[in-house]
């Protein structure tokens, strides 16, 4: 039973930095759609 303990254990880290990965990104994501460096990517021509 010890070896399921430390396997879920270990399991709980993975999640929560997979968690904390992608709010970093989806932060980086967000700031990045904030920018005007590139004004040409606005332009939604038909």
């Amino acid at each position: 039973m010890d070896f399921f303990n430390s396997a879920i254990d270990i399991l709980k880290i993975l999640v929560m930095a997979l968690g904390a990965g992608l709010a970093v990104w989806g932060v980086i994501n967000l700031l990045e759609g904030y920018g005007s460096d590139n004004p040409a990517a606005n332009a939604h021509v038909p």
